[in-house]
């Protein structure tokens, strides 16, 4: 059988998405749900920052040649690194959820897509739940392989 997505957005609510974490790992020990139930956190903002630096060379050989003038190269890099840690802050969060259950566990995975999205860290997080049949679920599947 194949696996069904369940797709959180936090927005910017760091404290729901991790708190929507915690209760995610109890579970997977609780329930002994190793490989059925997992789960990444995606934050695009933060990807979009980690991509950016690797694109100004004009700047980074400004600041080569200013660092070899005088200090002044260090401050400007301690108030980018502030705005880094301030958008991952800020940043929005989603939480990306993959059951995967054999065919005979029908039943409980029927219980578990009930229940996760009716509990309340998850709840306001406008759940959606993505299917094996769905138009997006290709699109689910590449990004949730491609999160760290």
């Amino acid at each position: 059988m194949a696996h069904i997505y369940i797709r959180f957005d936090f927005g910017t609510d760091e404290e729901k998405a991790q708190q929507a974490r915690h209760k995610l790992d109890g579970w997977k020990q609780a329930f002994r749900l190793d490989k059925r139930l997992l789960y990444k956190l995606d934050r695009p903002e933060n990807a979009l920052a980690e991509e950016a630096p690797a694109k100004p060379d004009a700047e980074e050989k400004a600041g080569a040649a200013a660092k070899s003038k005088g200090k002044t190269a260090e401050k400007p890099k301690g108030k980018a690194s502030g705005k880094a840690s301030d958008a991952a802050a800020n940043g929005k969060v989603g939480l990306l959820v993959r059951l995967y259950f054999s065919s005979h566990e029908k039943l409980s995975e029927q219980r578990w897509l009930a229940r996760i999205p009716s509990e309340e860290p998850f709840k306001s997080a406008s759940p959606k739940i993505v299917h094996h049949d769905d138009k997006e679920f290709d699109a689910t599947d590449k990004q949730f392989e491609s999160l760290g």
